[in-house]
């Protein structure tokens, strides 16, 4: 194990705890992976959010050989007073990761690094480490995993008896999600070989594991199962670190010319399909509350056979009882359910599904001709204000290295672009800020924007949020290397940040990520300076519908609004003039629809024309201000 690992403090939010688990579920989720992967690098911190909870009761039921302290919400370092929580973040520093998915891998991946040879704890981060990296937002798995059953499972146990007679939506469809055709990286090469099985009409011997087999080193028994078996057989000898036997692998020449199309599907073995990650570990924990609730309360579980099948299965990953009874977790023993008849099902299908396109009657012809012909024709075009400051620029020549964006792997063109870019945002929250305001960089990236304000604005409080850590790092080495007091890193999700501020900057924010960035801006009635960009990855998502404002929605419908944002992309400089003149009045309407939305909630909003407006294709600004 590697020595002086800097000691790093987790908070977790602690409300009650009920049976054996504690509450809200985020936390115990937290504390379950630290049991699982034993894991002591952490000084693990309760921050209780009522004050009548007594640290004698805390402790008395926490974790035998974790030590676990109590502190008050207003002892929390101020970086992590502006996130939700669990929150982690160095001893006396100011780089704080907040957000259950976002503290998860980084416990994964401190454990990895202290103890090289813990890579079954790694692999809980899946095929290329991506295993619920997406954000929420814009990931339905990720927020099933990270929200919605955590929330659904709370709502269900403190509901009243009538209304726990219904299955939570949520808990359906993720019965709906294990019953899905699993998709994997070597996903042909497994459906022949589970096609060579079917063929050959033999069982195979699927390892079962015993209780903690891997850790006490006892032979794995082989026990005879039905076919389909060749998943399991995959999943559990990639946790034995073994190898699925030649006869398995090898493939018969009618095997290797049967069409793709013709190949067996793979079914689920585990949350995200034949492997144990970290998607497993979050939703034991929910999904046992809510099978011991259910089970006290007399349900019958046969509308959940695969709900049922995955828990039983998880018991029997190495280590996994290991943590329960760290945790305090006393397992179900569930009996195998078949699934019932089609008709005493509960109908899947009307589980709602938020991201669905409304099926809406439109009768429009394919391009952005006729949608902005529409708009025009109710008076609506797009519209630029003159910019404020279009000559002002950074003295870049006289500034140190690490403020430059030159600084990396850019090329002189585009760091030259970029500092064009930085001069319009700077120019404008220059003019917007006063000493002692606190300027939020949003979607930070490797803190271009950010650490130049830092080190133009000292007075100022710079808060860089950014969900990719390398990117996030590297920000902060350039801070360092500049000295600068005044910043603060924060890896989140922006859903997870709920500080107070002044000022919200975003350069390029992508799709939906600028109207979150709005969102949030006008939540803390804080003035925004915001440059959209990637119009085609707009969508609507759980929290934002299409169009934005009233005006909009009374003349397009969600599919013609599509339209615009799809051809506000065409601005490359390597297209036909006309062509980019077209994505840029289709950017200027997509981005009127946001500024009139901001509008309709007491903003004064205007839309610019970055200058140069070579400086990047997408060379829109916002500047908002509440009024």
């Amino acid at each position: 194990m590697k020595d002086s690992v800097a000691e790093e403090h987790l908070y977790l939010d602690f409300s009650h705890q009920y049976r054996d688990s504690i509450f809200p579920l985020h936390t115990s989720v937290s504390l379950f992976l630290l049991s699982y992967c034993d894991c002591k690098l952490f000084k693990v911190f309760l921050v209780p959010t009522g004050e009548d909870v007594g640290a004698q009761f805390v402790t008395k039921n926490l974790l035998g050989d974790l030590e676990v302290h109590l502190i008050s919400r207003c002892q929390l370092p101020v970086v992590v007073q502006s996130c939700c929580l669990p929150a982690v973040v160095v001893k006396d520093g100011k780089f704080c990761r907040a957000g259950l998915s976002v503290v998860l891998r980084h416990i994964i991946q401190k454990t990895y690094e202290a103890d090289p040879s813990k890579k079954d704890v790694l692999e809980l981060l899946g095929f290329k480490k991506t295993c619920l990296k997406a954000c929420a937002e814009v990931s339905q798995w990720t927020r099933l995993c990270e929200i919605s059953i955590p929330l659904a499972v709370e709502g269900y146990l403190t509901a009243s008896p009538e209304h726990c007679q219904t299955i939570p939506p949520d808990i359906l469809k993720l019965e709906r999600k294990l019953g899905e055709p699993v998709r994997v990286h070597n996903d042909d090469k497994i459906r022949r070989q589970k096609l060579q099985q079917q063929k050959a009409g033999a069982k195979a011997a699927v390892p079962v594991l015993g209780k903690e087999a891997r850790e006490e080193g006892k032979t794995v028994e082989m026990h005879e199962h039905p076919l389909p078996s060749l998943e399991l057989s995959i999943a559990f000898s990639k946790l034995l670190v073994q190898e699925v036997s030649d006869a398995v692998s090898r493939e018969a020449p009618h095997i290797r010319r049967t069409k793709t199309s013709d190949l067996p599907v793979l079914d689920h073995v585990f949350a995200e399909g034949l492997y144990f990650t970290l998607a497993d570990i979050v939703l034991l924990p929910c999904i046992h509350q809510f099978l011991v609730s259910s089970k006290k309360q007399g349900r019958n579980l046969v509308n959940l056979p695969l709900i049922s099948s995955w828990y039983r299965r998880v018991q029997e990953v190495p280590g996994v009882k290991k943590a329960a009874g760290k945790c305090h977790m006393e397992f179900l023993q569930l009996p195998e359910l078949m699934s019932a008849p089609e008709e005493q099902l509960q109908d899947f299908s009307s589980v709602p599904d938020e991201l669905e396109e409304e099926n809406e009657d439109s009768h429009f012809i394919g391009g952005p001709r006729p949608t902005m012909t529409k708009l025009m024709e109710n008076g609506i075009e797009a519209k630029f204000a003159p910019h404020p400051c279009p000559s002002w620029t950074l003295d870049w020549s006289n500034l140190p290295s690490a403020v430059s964006p030159g600084e990396g792997k850019m090329s002189r063109d585009r760091a030259l672009r970029k500092q064009q870019q930085l001069n319009n945002l700077v120019a404008v929250v220059t003019k917007l800020a006063k000493p002692g305001d606190v300027i939020v960089d949003f979607c930070s990236g490797g803190g271009h924007v950010g650490i130049v304000l830092a080190h133009m604005m000292p007075s100022c409080q710079v808060v860089l949020i950014e969900n990719k850590e390398l990117s996030l790092m590297r920000a902060k080495d350039r801070s360092d290397e500049l000295g600068l007091n005044n910043i603060w890193f924060i890896q989140a999700n922006l859903d997870y940040f709920n500080g107070t501020f002044n000022i919200g900057v975003a350069l390029h924010a992508c799709g939906v990520a600028t109207d979150m960035v709005i969102e949030h801006c006008i939540k803390a009635r804080a003035a925004f300076v915001i440059s959209p960009c990637c119009y085609g990855f707009i969508q609507n998502t759980v929290k934002f519908k299409y169009p934005r404002s009233h005006q909009f929605k009374e003349i397009l419908s969600y599919k013609e609004h599509m339209i615009l944002c799809r051809f506000a992309d065409q601005t490359a400089v390597q297209l036909p003039p006309e062509r980019r003149l077209i994505g840029k009045q289709c950017m200027g309407l997509v981005d009127l629809d946001r500024a009139w939305a901001a509008e309709e909630r007491n903003y004064s909003v205007q839309v610019i024309s970055m200058e140069p407006e070579s400086c990047s294709p997408k060379n829109n600004m916002f500047v908002g201000v509440p009024t």
